[in-house]
């Protein structure tokens, strides 16, 4: 009886050890009608930053399959509405392929584009996660806001 127990427990820890241990790949896919929308970032507990980023689906390049986006800080006082050209600081324009996201950031000085490229980690319906493609250790924690229009 003992070593049936212990045969169970072992079993079960090694199930649990390989569930954890799933690739990412592996994981629920991560689509594009799942990152539409306004998020809030928090730090890695969780807790509001009043930084924003919203993925619009409003296409700006239908072959190359990109999208508008944008951003801003409101703990700076920069609101949405502040971001009326389409094409200044904090807007960009963006592509989800799989979990690789790409961001290309506009400048207003001289229309420069900026890069940022990150792979998605988590996205849920209320949740959202990223680190820099090059840094492991730079991650971003985003949660789903929803506003009255």
């Amino acid at each position: 009886m003992k070593k049936l127990t212990l045969r169970t427990a072992l079993m079960a820890i090694i199930a649990v050890f390989m569930a954890s241990c799933t690739p990412e790949s592996a994981q629920d896919p991560i689509t594009f009608s799942s990152i539409v929308g306004l998020w809030e970032e928090t730090d890695m507990l969780g807790a509001p930053t009043q930084a924003y980023v919203r993925f619009t689906s409003d296409t700006c390049n239908v072959t190359e399959g990109t999208f508008h986006g944008r951003e801003w800080n409101e703990s700076e006082d920069v609101f949405e509405s502040d971001l009326i050209q389409p094409h200044g600081n904090g807007c960009f324009n963006y592509k989800l392929v799989q979990a690789d996201l790409t961001e290309i950031h506009f400048m207003d000085n001289g229309g420069a584009e900026i890069p940022k490229v990150y792979i998605v980690t988590k996205l849920t319906t209320t949740d959202l996660q990223y680190h820099d493609k090059d840094n492991k250790n730079n991650k971003h924690y985003f949660v789903k806001v929803v506003r009255a229009k």
